[in-house]
């Protein structure tokens, strides 16, 4: 099957590899499956063995013709030819049960599409993704450790996010230079804790993590004083990677506070 390197596309094909993950995902008939970027059809099958009835999204013309054409789609199968990127997730779903939103994602895409399916996360009951390891590393690390950071605390805010187990290169077609993993995320209906006014809490983050060295005082300069983060019981000398995500939250709803009083 030819690669179009401009979709970023390595192709999975180790079945014990592919069994694993669908067994991760066990889809169940009349759930509302959707799988992104399907490519060459490696877990499509699988999952509409298991769920009967499965949505794709593929952005390849040709990939979504062959898919369409394959005597295994029956009548279960609905391919939408289309950029993942542009798709609403919210009228896709209508009227019906949440959606379960699966896919290997291409590594260029990775990071925008999670938080544009997060944005949408009320339509959403969970996301099973093939992702580089390196973020599946930083989307599930714990305060204290060398992944720690932007990425956890604001993908922490909405949602649970596991590492499930890793996948070597020799599993695709071509093979990538770096391992892959399977996470899962299951998106909250509300913020898991106070997260402040709309855009506060990135603004808090950003701006913490820019200069992970430096103690929350020196980072957060301009932003809170010494006392505005003792007032959240945290001490200001602390650096942000060992601080757990609902501290974060705290300083963020302050800062609001202190906002809304202006």
């Amino acid at each position: 099957m030819p690669v179009r390197k401009r979709f970023g596309q390595h192709f999975l094909h180790d079945p014990g590899v592919i069994r694993r993950i669908i067994d991760a995902i066990a889809p169940q008939p009349g759930e509302r499956v959707v799988e992104v970027g399907p490519g060459g059809g490696a877990l499509t099958w699988g999952l509409l063995e298991r769920a009967k009835h499965l949505h794709v999204i593929e952005i390849d013309r040709d990939l979504a013709q062959a898919l369409k054409s394959d005597v295994r789609a029956g009548g279960g199968l609905h391919v939408q030819v289309g950029n993942v990127l542009d798709t609403d997730f919210v009228a896709l779903r209508g009227a019906g049960a949440p959606l379960r939103v699966v896919g290997n994602l291409p590594y260029n895409i990775s990071t925008p599409l999670l938080f544009r399916l997060l944005m949408q996360r009320a339509a959403i009951s969970d996301m099973h993704f093939m992702l580089q390891r390196e973020v599946v590393e930083r989307m599930a690390a714990q305060p204290g450790t060398k992944d720690y950071g932007r990425l956890t605390v604001m993908l922490a805010a909405v949602a649970e996010v596991e590492h499930l187990f890793d996948v070597g290169p020799g599993a695709f077609k071509p093979p990538p230079k770096v391992w892959s993993a399977i996470v899962r995320l299951r998106p909250a209906a509300a913020p898991r804790f106070d997260i402040g006014k709309d855009g506060v809490l990135r603004t808090l983050v950003t701006a913490a993590f820019s200069h992970r060295r430096k103690t929350l005082r020196n980072g957060l300069k301009g932003l809170l004083t010494s006392e505005d983060i003792e007032t959240c019981g945290i001490d200001p000398q602390l650096r942000p990677e060992t601080l757990a995500p609902a501290q974060f939250g705290l300083l963020a709803a302050h800062y609001s506070r202190l906002v809304g009083y202006t």
